[in-house]
C-alpha cells in the first residue's frame, strides 16, 4: 500500500471536516473524525465474523454464564460487537441514529468500548445528532474502506497519525507530541536491535518492549515488525503509556487488532503515575516531547527523588522545570533488566532528544549529574545525530541516544558519535516543518536507514581506520573523555583608599554604616580629608579613627563595620594593597573565574600552564571544585571552512551592485 493510498483514505475521513464546519470549530474537527475512523476501522475488521458473534450472543441474552471468551473465540479478536446493527443501516434511518448509534457502541465489548469512552464519544453523538448532522457523518463514513485486507494494520498507522497531524495544526497543537515520522522510527529501531540479530531468530524467543511516551503505537508496532521479520515465532509482548487521550485510545484500539493485549498501554503521565511500576523490560525506546516543563508533576518527581534517592527512578538528579527529557531517560533505565552471571538479561533503549540533554548545565547541576551517572555506569553505548527538519513539529537537530547494560567487550568504557546529518533525501511536499526524510531505498532513494545501521554497528573499525571512506563520520571516546574539572580560579583583592564625593554618596547609601551613632562623626570625617589618598588600610584607618575621636566620637570595633567602611572607602587597583583575611589572600569576587579541566588531568599543572602565565598570583579554590560532564557533539564534528579568497567576495560585491543598479534602471525607466 503506497502513501497516495494512505493519503486518499485520511483525505476521505477529513471530508467529514465539511459537514462540520459552521456547528464545529476547526479546532473540534479531530474530535468527530478519529473516534468515527476508529470506530469505522473495528467495524470492518470485525465483518467477516459479525452474524457469528450475533449469533452467539443471542443464545447467551437470557444470562447464566458468562459469554465473553465464547464471543471473542467467535470474533477472532480479543473484541467483539454483540449488534446485528452496522452503521450503513444505523445511517438509514436518520429518525433513530443516535439512539442506534449508542445501542451499537454499547453492544462492544468493554475494552473496545473503553477506548471510545476515552474520546468522549457519546457527547459527540448529542452534539451531531442536535445539529442534524448525525446520519450524514455515520454516511461518510460508511464508505470509508478499512477492511484490513485493503488497509493492513502496519499501514492503518498511517492514516491515524495523518488524521492526528492534521488535528493537531487546526487546534495549533504540537504534532510531535504525537507521532514520530516512520521512517525516522525504522532506523531507531534497527539500531536498537541490530546487535541481537543472531539471539532474535533462536527458538521460543520472547521479548518485552516498552514506549512510556507512546503515542498512537508507532514505535511499539516497528519494533513487533522487526523482531517478527527476523523470526516469525518470536513472542513479543509490548507494553506503552499515553497522557493524551485521543493517542492512547487509538494504540489501544491498534493491540486489539493485532491480537496483543491492550491492558498493557497504562493512560496517565509516566512521572505521576508509573503505569508498569516494578517491571523491567528487554528494549525500550521513546520520542518524547522536546522541551516540555514538568511543573504539573513537580512534588511527585521531588518525592521520590528525595525519599528514595538511588532507589527510586530520579536518584541521580532533576533537570530543570522546563525540559523533563531526562527524567524520561531516568524513567527507562530505572526499568531495564539486570544483568545475570552468565552475561544474559540486560537491556537495550533508544530515545530521541534534541541537543539540550548533551551539554545544558554546568557542573553540579542536575543535567550534569544525569549524564554522569549515565557515563559513569557505562551505560551509554552511542549517539547519532540526525538532519535537521526530520520532524514534523520542529526544524531543529535531533539525536539518537542508545544505552544498554550490557555492551559488548569491545564497547566496553567507550561511546561512539555517528554523524548522519549529511543523510537525507528532500521531502516532495513539506508537511509542517518536516522538509527532509530519510530514504529507506524506495522509488529511487539512498538507503539512509541500511547505510547508518550498517555504520553504527562497524563504528569501531571506522573511526580506527583512517583510510575509511567514512572515518570522518565516526568517533569514538572513552566514558571519562566527556567529564571535567569545573575549577574556581581566585585573584587576591587589591585595594587603595581615598576618600571623593562618590565615598560620600556611598556612605550615605550604606545600611550598616547609617544605624551606627557614630554615623554623622564618620561622615564630618571624611568631608574633612576629601581628596585624601592612602597606599593601605591600616593607614586609612588611624587617619580616620583619629578624625572620629577628635570630633567627641567613639571609632566602632565591630567587623560588619569595618568591612562596610572598605567597600566605601577602598577602590579596586592592580598595584594598591593585596587584602588577607588570617594571613591568607582575600579572593575578589569581580575577578574571580572559571576553568574547565579535562577529567583526570592535574589542575595545578593546568594552572600553572594556561592561568599563571598571564595572571601568576591566580589560586585554585579546591573546596569549590565541581565534577561535571557534557557531551560537545557538533564540536567533535567540527570542521573549519576558511572564507573565500577576498578577491573572490568583491567580485561577487560587484556583481550584486550591477544587478541592483540594472533594476534600479528599470523602476526608473
Amino acid at each position: 500500500m503506497n502513501s497516495s493510498k494512505h493519503t486518499e483514505l485520511a483525505n476521505h475521513a477529513w471530508s467529514v471536516a465539511d459537514l462540520l464546519r459552521g456547528d464545529y470549530k476547526q479546532s473540534d474537527y479531530g474530535k468527530v473524525i478519529l473516534p468515527f475512523t476508529v470506530l469505522r476501522r473495528l467495524e470492518c475488521v470485525l465483518e467477516p465474523t459479525r452474524e457469528k458473534v450475533a449469533e452467539i450472543a443471542e443464545q447467551h441474552k437470557d444470562g447464566g454464564i458468562d459469554p465473553d471468551r465464547f464471543l471473542r473465540r467467535a470474533s477472532g479478536h480479543s473484541f467483539y460487537n454483540r449488534s446485528s446493527l452496522t452503521l450503513k443501516k444505523i445511517a438509514a434511518d436518520p429518525q433513530n441514529a443516535a439512539q442506534n448509534l449508542q445501542v451499537y457502541v454499547g453492544a462492544f465489548s468493554d475494552n473496545a468500548r473503553g477506548v471510545l469512552d476515552r474520546f468522549e464519544f457519546a457527547q459527540q453523538i448529542k452534539r451531531l445528532d442536535a445539529a442534524g448532522l448525525l446520519y450524514q457523518v455515520i454516511g461518510r463514513f460508511t464508505d470509508l474502506d478499512l477492511r484490513p485486507e485493503v488497509v493492513p494494520n502496519h499501514n492503518m498507522g498511517y492514516i491515524f497519525e495523518e488524521l492526528i497531524r492534521r488535528f493537531a495544526e487546526q487546534s495549533n497543537e504540537t504534532a510531535g507530541e504525537h507521532f514520530t515520522p516512520r521512517e525516522v522510527i525504522q532506523l531507531m529501531v534497527r539500531l536498537l536491535v541490530a546487535p541481537d540479530g543472531d539471539a532474535l531468530q533462536l527458538p521460543g524467543a520472547v521479548r518485552t518492549v516498552l514506549d512510556p511516551a507512546c503515542g498512537t503505537g508507532g514505535m511499539l508496532s516497528a519494533m513487533d515488525d522487526l523482531i517478527k521479520e527476523l523470526n516469525p515465532d518470536a513472542t513479543v509482548e509490548v507494553f506503552g503509556q499515553e497522557l493524551n487521550p485521543e493517542s492512547w485510545a487509538i494504540c489501544r484500539s491498534d493491540l486489539m487488532i493485532k491480537g496483543q493485549d491492550p491492558e498493557n498501554i497504562a493512560f496517565g503521565n509516566s512521572f505521576s503515575d508509573d503505569g508498569h511500576a516494578r517491571k523491567s523490560f528487554d528494549y525500550m525506546l521513546a520520542n518524547p516531547p522536546f522541551g516540555v516543563e514538568w511543573k504539573k508533576v513537580k512534588d511527585e518527581v521531588e518525592r521520590e527523588h528525595q525519599t528514595l534517592g538511588e532507589a527510586g527512578r530520579f536518584g541521580a538528579g532533576l533537570p530543570r522545570i522546563n525540559d523533563g527529557s531526562l527524567l524520561f531517560l531516568q524513567h527507562m533505565i530505572s526499568k531495564m533488566k539486570p544483568v545475570d552471571v552468565n552475561g544474559g538479561g540486560g537491556s537495550r533503549l533508544a530515545i530521541v532528544f534534541n541537543g539540550s540533554p548533551l551539554f545544558t548545565g554546568a557542573a553540579g547541576s542536575g543535567e550534569s549529574e544525569i549524564r554522569r551517572w549515565i557515563l559513569e555506569n557505562d551505560w551509554l553505548e552511542g549517539i547519532v545525530a540526525l538532519p535537521d527538519q526530520l520532524f514534523y513539529n520542529t526544524g531543529i537537530s535531533t539525536y539518537f541516544w542508545i544505552l544498554t547494560n550490557r555492551k559488548s567487550p569491545d564497547h566496553k568504557g567507550k561511546v561512539v558519535l555517528l554523524d548522519a546529518r549529511d543523510q537525507w533525501c528532500k521531502m516532495p511536499k513539506s508537511l509542517g516543518d518536516k522538509r527532509k526524510r530519510l530514504g529507506d531505498g524506495s522509488n529511487g532513494t539512498p538507503d539512509h536507514i541500511a547505510d547508518i545501521t550498517r555504520l553504527y554497528g562497524r563504528a569501531l573499525e571506522a573511526a580506527n581506520d583512517e583510510s575509511h571512506p567514512l572515518h570522518g563520520k565516526v568517533k569514538v571516546f572513552r566514558n571519562e573523555d566527556f567529564g571535567y574539572q569545573r575549577i574556581t580560579v581566585e585573584r587576591p583583592l587589591k585595594l587603595r583608599f581615598e576618600v571623593t564625593e562618590a565615598t560620600l554618596a556611598a556612605l550615605e547609601l550604606s545600611k550598616v554604616i547609617q544605624k551606627l551613632p557614630q554615623a554623622s562623626a564618620l561622615a564630618d570625617a571624611c568631608k574633612s580629608l576629601m581628596g585624601t589618598n592612602w597606599a593601605t588600610k591600616h593607614e586609612t584607618w588611624l587617619t580616620l579613627k583619629d578624625a572620629v575621636v577628635a570630633a567627641g566620637s567613639t571609632w566602632p570595633t565591630a567587623a560588619s563595620f569595618s568591612k562596610a567602611l572598605r567597600e566605601v572607602i577602598g577602590v579596586r587597583d592592580p598595584e594598591g594593597e593585596e587584602q588577607r583575611v588570617k594571613g591568607q589572600s582575600e579572593p575578589d569576587g569581580e575577578l574571580r573565574d572559571y576553568e574547565n579541566v579535562p577529567l583526570g588531568e592535574d589542575v595545578e599543572e593546568y594552572l600553572r600552564r594556561e592561568v599563571h602565565p598571564h595572571v601568576p598570583d591566580a589560586w585554585i579554590d579546591h573546596s569549590k571544585t565541581k565534577i561535571g560532564y557534557e557531551i560537545p557533539f557538533t564540536r567533535h564534528f567540527y570542521v573549519h571552512k576558511p572564507p573565500p579568497p577576498l578577491a573572490e567576495i568583491d567580485a561577487k560585491l560587484k556583481a550584486l551592485e550591477a544587478e541592483i543598479q540594472g533594476l534600479l534602471r528599470e523602476v526608473t525607466e
